[in-house]
């Protein structure tokens, strides 16, 4: 790797740890760029505003979560255990960082949501794209656990936009009272959402 997408590389890294640490908006360039180390004329460099960084933050995230989600949903076994799957996934995770931490993060798209969605168009935007893909993914494992006669819900679309807020808002829940085990009634919940055999 150069020198030049290293620096990039720990840009990226800074802001999204301060990003989920603090969120975006206390966030000033010359705090990011100390905390990755960089020159701060590496930030223009890259990126031509704090939006753009944090769109990048974003994409970046999300690349690797979809690779996640994927490896699970795409998965081996019954399509309402490889959804299981993704609950007891997410709950490990938010577990391992309150573990380093001390506190649970959240959803850096949940988090996001909250504090931009009516700030800054472009980064709604992409959020907006993110759950909807999201959404997607669930959608196909709904529709296959459908024609199992596993589950009977009849719109699979609003049962997939249904499961990814009950764990959206879980995982919302689990930052407010730093607890993981507010994600654990995720699963009995989702077997309701979907009426489940």
């Amino acid at each position: 790797m150069g020198r030049t997408s290293d620096a990039k590389q720990k840009i990226l890294a800074a802001a999204r740890s301060l990003i989920e640490g603090r969120g975006y908006s206390a966030l000033g360039v010359a705090e990011i760029c100390k905390a990755a180390g960089v020159p701060k004329g590496s930030f223009y460099y890259f990126f031509e505003s704090k939006e753009s960084l944090a769109l990048a933050v974003v994409d970046e995230h999300w690349a690797a979560q979809r690779r996640d989600w994927a490896r699970v949903l795409d998965g081996d076994g019954e399509p309402l255990q490889r959804l299981r799957r993704l609950f007891e996934e997410t709950q490990a995770g938010q577990r391992a960082v309150q573990e380093g931490c001390g506190t649970v993060s959240g959803c850096l798209f949940g988090n996001l949501t909250l504090e931009l969605s009516n700030q800054t168009e472009a980064v709604r935007a992409r959020l907006q794209e993110i759950f909807d893909a999201q959404a997607d993914m669930v959608e196909r494992v709904v529709e296959e656990a459908r024609e199992r006669g596993d589950v009977t819900v009849a719109d699979t679309r609003e049962a997939a936009r249904a499961v990814v807020a009950q764990l959206e808002g879980q995982v919302m829940f689990a930052k407010l009272y730093n607890s993981t085990e507010r994600l654990t009634p995720l699963w009995n919940n989702c077997r309701a959402l979907l009426g489940a055999r």
